[in-house]
């Protein structure tokens, strides 16, 4: 199986979410998936792929041309696979289209763009893939509480709660990322419009 893993890139968080990323990595290694992820060498996606190596896993990693050519974060050169694209967007269609399913992990603006995405593909039936949201130390508890808000206001169906799962522990977010997914989803019940 080959898990996505999208999160954070900043060098400057705090260790304990870098070491139970790293920790995830390589438990998704010795499981025997490949870790599909940024290509990004710090924060929690250098992590994931640190675990993976350390595991012995295969590791395949997108990420544009630019990052490289304007410095804009350090690239983790050590995957079996690393594809330089032209655009954030091909970058993000590449880790969908190789992803069989996808752990989001404490991120920014863009691990919150990812997750958004692939949740919007699921609800829309373009993507029948389980996502976890591994809410480590409570990070994602705010944005829980700002889609409950919006569910309560009919912005978002009651079922979308069922595009994804949560858990707190890495070892649960692995396994709920293996399960295969049984739902099917009707976009009626997922979409108003």
């Amino acid at each position: 199986m080959k898990i996505c893993v999208f999160g954070a890139a900043s060098p400057t968080i705090d260790h304990a979410y870098v070491e139970a990323v790293e920790n995830m990595g390589e438990y998704i290694a010795r499981r025997g998936h490949e870790l599909v992820f940024g290509a990004g060498a710090n924060g929690l996606m250098g992590a994931a792929a640190r675990g993976a190596r350390r595991g012995g896993g295969r590791i395949f990693g997108a990420i544009p041309k630019f990052f490289e050519d304007d410095k804009i974060e350090e690239i983790f050169y050590d995957c079996d696979e690393l594809v330089f694209t032209d655009t954030m967007h091909q970058r993000k269609a590449l880790m969908e289209e190789k992803a069989d399913a996808f752990i989001v992990v404490p991120g920014g603006i863009g691990t919150y763009e990812e997750m958004f995405e692939i949740l919007t593909l699921k609800q829309l039936g373009r993507l029948n893939k389980n996502i976890v949201m591994l809410n480590f130390n409570g990070f994602y508890n705010d944005l829980l509480t700002a889609l409950n808000h919006a569910i309560s206001r009919d912005f978002i169906t009651d079922k979308c709660r069922s595009l994804f799962r949560i858990t707190d522990d890495y070892k649960k977010a692995v396994h709920l990322a293996e399960e295969a997914e049984t739902e099917r989803y009707n976009v009626s019940e997922l979409k108003r419009g």
